[in-house]
């Protein structure tokens, strides 16, 4: 194992969207590498990507539905999705999920 730190810097004050339904922490690591920790309270949301998003799934379960996407697709803890740089997709969450975003 390395003896190396894991530099990081994380924002404190957290990132709240759609009247609390989204809470996120954002993680800024040394080579510049964005992520936002957070989770997603029951609701249906529409959000825009700027730059390219993977979402990893932490724990939880969710239905997506990317932008000129025909159908949904379900996901679960332990899983991830793409979403391409300025498009948009919905999410449909039943219980709370947790997840990581992979900014890039």
């Amino acid at each position: 194992m390395s003896k190396d730190k894991i530099q990081a810097t994380v924002t404190t004050r957290a990132n709240v969207y759609f009247d609390g339904k989204c809470v996120s922490h954002t993680i800024e690591l040394a080579d510049g590498t964005r992520k936002s920790v957070g989770v997603i309270l029951p609701s249906s949301l529409t959000f825009n990507t700027g730059a390219p998003e993977v979402m990893e799934l932490v724990e939880g379960e969710c239905r997506v539905k990317l932008a000129g996407a025909e159908g949904w697709t379900t996901y679960a803890g332990g899983q991830s999705f793409d979403v391409p740089g300025n498009s948009s997709f919905e999410i449909a969450v039943d219980k709370p999920l947790h997840y990581i975003c992979h900014f890039g």
